[in-house]
Parts: C-alpha cells; structure tokens; sequence
C-alpha cells in the first residue's frame, strides 16, 4: 500500500492516540487496510476523516451522529468542504443554542457564586427559599425552559 500511513503516523499528524484511532475504526468511523503481518496502514485521506471527527467532537456531535453523517456520503469517502458545509448546518441550531447558554454562563456565573455561600438553597438573590427546587434538578434559571413552563423565580 504506496502512501499509507502506519498507526503511530496517523496518530502524530492527527493528534489523536492510537487507542482513538483503534475506536473509531471499531466504531466504523475511519478504515484501515491490513498487511499481510496484520498491522494497520491508513490511506492519507483517513487524516481528513479524523479531523472531521476531532472537529465535531468539539462543537459537542456524538460520535453515533458523527457515524450518520460520514455514512450519508457517497461510497463512504472522505468529507469535502461542500459536504462539511451541508453536515455543520444541520448541527447549527444545537450550536447556537450552546453558544447561546455559554454566553449566559459566562455573564451570570458571577451571580451564581459571587456571594460565596455556593447554594442554591441558602441563595437569597437568585434562588430564595429553594423556589426552583420544585421544576426538577439542575440549573433551572440556565436550562432551556419548556413552552408551558411557568416562570423561573429570578432575582430582583
């Protein structure tokens, strides 16, 4: 196999362990061709699939997710620009909604523990008498909230 790529290879230009590499072959996500000593040798596109899947795994893709979009591409190959562009804006409403409870996070952290008694129940600005206890667990007042919710006690 001319222009493969060992293991170890795949792994120092990806960046990812080989135990990674080892998973996601399992999982059917790269393909890997075997010697006649049985050992892995990747075609240099397998570089462009991990990538893919490093990428998508960092704006928050499941790998199953991961697995349907690279299956959806004809004869199982290698995600161009034009397929990334058609994949990325499936996820894109995910994505702002992460974005947005980020930036909520970010600008309300202070708020939640700036008082330093770091409870909730305790929490007489945000949270007073453990109000919010009673719609479920978690972090109520950054948790996106069902249409027939009733309103989250907020501070004031």
């Amino acid at each position: 196999m001319p222009d493969s790529l060992t293991i170890g290879e795949l792994s120092v230009r990806s960046g990812v362990a080989p135990s990674a590499l080892r998973y996601y072959e399992r999982l059917g996500l790269i393909r890997a061709d075997r010697t006649g000593g049985n050992q892995r040798r990747y075609a240099r596109a397998e570089l462009r699939r991990v990538a893919f899947i490093r990428i998508s795994q960092q704006v928050g893709v499941s790998l199953d997710e991961i697995r349907a979009a690279l299956d959806s591409l004809p004869e199982g190959r290698t995600p161009s620009p034009q397929d990334w562009a058609q994949l990325s804006a499936s996820w894109r409403s995910r994505l702002d909604e992460k974005i947005r409870l980020l930036a909520e996070l970010r600008d309300n952290l202070d708020g939640c523990i700036g008082c330093g008694c770091l409870s909730l129940q305790r929490c007489v600005l945000y949270n007073p008498g453990d109000a919010l206890a009673g719609e479920g667990p978690g972090a109520r007042l950054m948790l996106p909230r069902p249409a027939d919710a009733p309103p989250a006690v907020t501070p004031g």
